[in-house]
């Protein structure tokens, strides 16, 4: 069973804070500009941990609660790293009826993360996720970009060994 890692230590680099800097200073006192600092944000990061938003909301000049806000309003932005294979699980209607949850339990069970956690080798990020798209294939999920549908509880360890190499 792997370690979990529910609280992740920020990282940053001195560069990544300069590139960060760079941005926050194009889009100063620019109307609408919270969006697109915080995609380039989480470009330059991966993510958008709190000490990010702390130092856009200090660049921007705007409170942190707008800040956190608008990052949590949004699907796009991602709060918490992901790990090396992001695993998603569809939990949308069709994956839900179909047996989603239950691939979902197998994967806490056999990663030993919950939902929104991380392992501490940084291998494996398990997320619940809406519908993706695929509801022909349901119950689906994802590891990084690739699609696994028409999935059982059973076949949840097979598709784990692939990237446990």
């Amino acid at each position: 069973m792997k370690k979990k890692l529910t609280s992740v230590a920020f990282n940053g680099t001195k560069e990544q804070e300069a590139k960060l800097d760079a941005v926050i200073a194009e889009h100063k006192g620019q109307a609408g500009a919270l969006m697109p600092v915080l995609q380039k944000a989480q470009d330059i990061y991966g993510y958008l941990p709190i000490e990010v938003q702390k130092h856009i909301a200090l660049g921007m000049d705007v409170p942190l609660s707008e800040v956190y806000g608008v990052a949590t309003f949004y699907s796009q932005f991602i709060l918490n790293p992901k790990g090396e294979y992001a695993i998603a699980v569809c939990l949308g209607t069709a994956c839900y009826v179909k047996g989603a949850g239950l691939l979902m339990d197998k994967l806490e069970s056999l990663i030993g993360i919950k939902n929104g956690e991380i392992t501490a080798d940084r291998k494996f990020s398990l997320d619940a996720t809406r519908c993706i798209g695929a509801c022909g294939l349901a119950p689906v999920l994802t590891v990084n970009e690739e699609v696994y549908g028409r999935l059982t509880p059973d076949m949840i360890k097979g598709i784990l060994d692939k990237y446990n190499g």
